[in-house]
C-alpha cells in the first residue's frame, strides 16, 4: 500500500522560507508524477505544483510561480517543495499526492490517487 508522509511545515514570518518534504513508500516512486496541493480554512483544496516522473515537466499555480520550487529525488523516494518569500495567504495545510498517469502532470485533484496526511504551514504578517 502506498503511503505518503509530509514534513517540514511550521510557523514562519512573512518573507521567510520553508522546505516541505514528502516521503513515499509502498510503491514504485519513479512510476508516479507527484503533486503538491494546499487547503486553507474554509477553502477548497487547490493545486500548487506538480512534477513528472523523471522531473522533465513541471507546473506551478500562478500564485506561487517564481517563489516555490518543486523537485524530486527518485533514489530517495522523496518530493520536495521549496517555498520562498512566504506570505500570509500561503497559510494552509499542504498535501502531497501521487499521480499514476504515465505522461505529463495533472493539475486537478481528480488526477491523484494517493494522498498524505498534510503538514501545516502558517505565515504570520
Amino acid at each position: 500500500q502506498v503511503q505518503l508522509v509530509e514534513s517540514g511545515g511550521g510557523l514562519v514570518e512573512a518573507g521567510d522560507s520553508l522546505r516541505l518534504s514528502c516521503a513515499v513508500s509502498g510503491g514504485t516512486f519513479s512510476s508516479y508524477a507527484m503533486g503538491w496541493f494546499r487547503q486553507a480554512p474554509g477553502k477548497e483544496r487547490e493545486f500548487v505544483a506538480a512534477i513528472s516522473r523523471r522531473g522533465g515537466h513541471i507546473d506551478y499555480a500562478a500564485s506561487v510561480k517564481g517563489r516555490f520550487t518543486i523537485a524530486r529525488d527518485n533514489a530517495a523516494n522523496t518530493v520536495y517543495l521549496q517555498m520562498n518569500s512566504l506570505q500570509p495567504e500561503d497559510t494552509a495545510v499542504y498535501y502531497c499526492a501521487t499521480d499514476p498517469h504515465p505522461v505529463g502532470v495533472s493539475l486537478s485533484i481528480n488526477g491523484y490517487d494517493h494522498w498524505g496526511q498534510g503538514t501545516q504551514v502558517t505565515v504570520s504578517s
